[in-house]
């Protein structure tokens, strides 16, 4: 039998990205392969000879789709280079010839599981590393959870690269499958103020609105309520928006506070108005028990992940419900809230009065002590710190400044709040008497704006002098003034500089994005200061040597709070006074402070032992 002719299938050409088509030209206008490794590729992962074997099989894949597909003067004259040179020698013209007449083969199209460092440079996709983004769906889904301010939480990232990098996502949705929504403005959202339009939320909506950006139909706005008080009120508020608002007004000078009362009064303004059709002022017990209810298990239309409070994606609760301990703290706050409008003559009484509070589970141990570290752990935990310390760059400078913030916190039994708060006036150096040793002093104001003292260890006081030389200002000067720890770089727009405070030498505004070089910044906000303590858990996971399975979990669980519980049960265990531990983190009571010692836990689990031995086999 003939053979019969067979149809030869090529197989499908390689396909190349962005970076590496830049890459290419790069190499072709004669940059070295380290200097090309440094710009386009992660040279920590990524070896010089793996770049090098790349560029050289992209250049022979472009060339044999060139000779195939391209016209016939660009056919001719590579046919000819390669008769004279035994193959083809590329400048930036020929390359450019070339990338037109196979780049719609050889050019690949973005997926949402591609490595941002496939088609960005090496230190963007470094930098949204470090924020924990290092696919594009991930970045996707990180513009749309935070909105048009999305960058402002990436070091190095300003209004200018975020704006192209959202065009870039935006042009090519279709390929990635993912895309970034209408909501986030290309535009500085730091610029200028920014002025949200009011949604209006009716009975049913879907579409809910948080506090600031809230309208709500005149039936249901309070302005005819049936517990409106009859005479004269003491606030000016013509319907329950501008009641709730000259409430949460009191609490101006205690944003913390303000923040928690704000969120539960907003939650139940659109639960009244989008599930209930009821105006706050006309709540009746009925309605206030239906709320209770709610609480457990929020409907779908107000639950959703965390986002921008200007995304159209914001809800008011999160997914899962609020745990009876906020279901709790919602009624009691809600009570107090009202029981002040029925005080300033706004409503004429308070049916929350009428109604008990949930109920919750009264735990022997309140505080969460087991999250303290072991004295082993912390101990090597400062070890890495301290080396990592030493590195150079602004990774370095990172770690400095998330050292000195863990040590305030793990020397002197800080809450968050206080440790961010931190300035250097607050810290005072105390010579050594006849009893005590010299050591510096803490100022610190905390609930209930009391005042204490904390020592903390002179090492503390080392990484904060440290930290105070990266922003470039020194520590010891005799007019030393300024946040403990504050950011290193702020983004150089006017919101953004008046939120930090940013002042030149002569106290006119700065103009530069940096912090560095002798500028007075405020220091960093609760949230801030979170996310420098969460990320430097994240790196300590990884490099905090011989770390055992319990105590991996340990760590991954560890939250800025859980270095007061340990400064509390190592201050005890080394011997120290309930009375001096007390002071030292600021407890009001006494009995709080003795939770950490549970003596009748320990009891307990003695007695339990013992018991358990008996029921075991003699011959074991």
């Amino acid at each position: 039998m003939a053979n019969q002719p067979q149809q030869l299938e090529l197989p499908a050409p390689r396909t190349y990205s962005r970076t590496e088509f830049t890459a290419l030209r790069a190499r072709v206008k004669g940059l070295s392969i380290a200097t090309i490794a440094r710009a386009y590729f992660d040279a920590e992962t990524t070896e010089p000879l793996e770049i090098e074997r790349l560029l050289r099989t992209m250049r022979e894949d472009l060339v044999a789709l060139a000779l195939r597909e391209g016209s016939s003067v660009l056919t001719a004259h590579l046919q000819a280079s390669i008769a004279k040179h035994g193959e083809v020698r590329l400048t930036p013209v020929t390359l450019q010839l070339i990338e037109e007449a196979a780049g719609r083969w050889a050019a690949a199209q973005p997926a949402a599981d591609h490595p941002i460092a496939r088609w960005f440079r090496a230190l963007i996709a470094a930098r949204l590393a470090g924020e924990g983004i290092r696919t594009l769906g991930e970045l996707v889904a990180f513009i749309n959870r935070r909105g048009g301010s999305w960058w402002r939480s990436v070091p190095r990232i300003g209004v200018g690269r975020a704006r192209v990098l959202v065009a870039w996502l935006r042009r090519h949705a279709t390929s990635i499958g993912q895309a970034v929504e209408h909501e986030v403005e290309l535009t500085d959202p730091l610029a200028a103020p920014v002025t949200n339009a009011t949604i209006l939320v009716t009975t049913g909506a879907t579409q809910l609105a948080p506090l600031e950006r809230l309208a709500v139909p005149v039936e249901l706005s309070g302005v005819r309520g049936a517990n409106r008080a009859p005479g004269f009120a003491y606030v000016r508020a013509a319907h329950d928006l501008d009641a709730v608002r000259a409430y949460l007004h009191r609490y101006d000078d205690r944003p913390q506070t303000q923040r928690a009362y704000k969120r539960e009064l907003e939650r139940l303004v659109l639960w009244c108005v989008a599930e209930r059709g009821v105006a706050l002022s006309s709540m009746t017990v009925e309605d206030c028990e239906a709320y209770k209810a709610f609480l457990k298990a929020p409907g779908e239309r107000f639950t959703g992940p965390p986002v921008a409070r200007t995304s159209r994606q914001w809800r008011p609760f999160a997914p899962g419900g609020l745990s009876p301990e906020s279901q709790h703290y919602a009624v009691r706050t809600i009570r107090a809230a009202f029981t002040w409008l029925v005080h300033v003559r706004y409503l004429a009484g308070n049916p929350w009065r009428a109604v008990t509070d949930p109920m919750t589970v009264k735990r022997v141990r309140k505080l969460q002590v087991e999250r303290a570290l072991s004295l082993d752990l912390w101990t090597r935990m400062r070890a890495t710190l301290a080396e990592r310390a030493e590195l150079i760059g602004p990774v370095g400078a990172r770690w400095r400044a998330a050292r000195a913030l863990l040590l305030i916190m793990g020397d002197g039994g800080l809450r968050i709040a206080e440790a961010a708060a931190g300035e250097r006036l607050a810290l005072t150096w105390l010579p050594a008497d006849e009893e005590a040793p010299a050591s510096w002093l803490l100022e610190v104001i905390g609930k209930g704006m009391k005042q204490r003292d904390v020592p903390v260890s002179d090492e503390c006081v080392d990484a904060i002098r440290a930290h105070w030389r990266d922003r470039g200002q020194d520590f010891d000067a005799a007019d030393a003034q300024g946040p403990l720890v504050a950011p290193l770089v702020v983004p150089p727009t006017p919101r953004a500089r008046a939120k930090f405070a940013v002042q030149n030498e002569d106290g006119a505004p700065g103009v530069e994005s940096s912090a560095i070089g002798g500028h007075q910044v405020s220091g960093y906000s609760v949230r801030g200061a979170r996310g420098l303590t969460q990320w430097a858990i994240d790196q300590l996971l990884e490099a905090v040597p011989e770390l055992s399975e319990a105590e991996r979990r340990k760590l991954a669980r560890t939250s800025p709070h859980a270095f007061r519980h340990t400064v509390a049960t190592q201050m005890l265990a080394s011997g120290a006074a309930l009375e001096v531990v007390q002071q030292t983190l600021g407890h009001a009571s006494l009995g709080t402070t003795s939770i950490y010692i549970s003596p009748e836990q320990s009891r307990l689990r003695r007695e339990a032992a013992k018991y358990h031995a008996r029921l075991m086999p003699s011959d074991r």
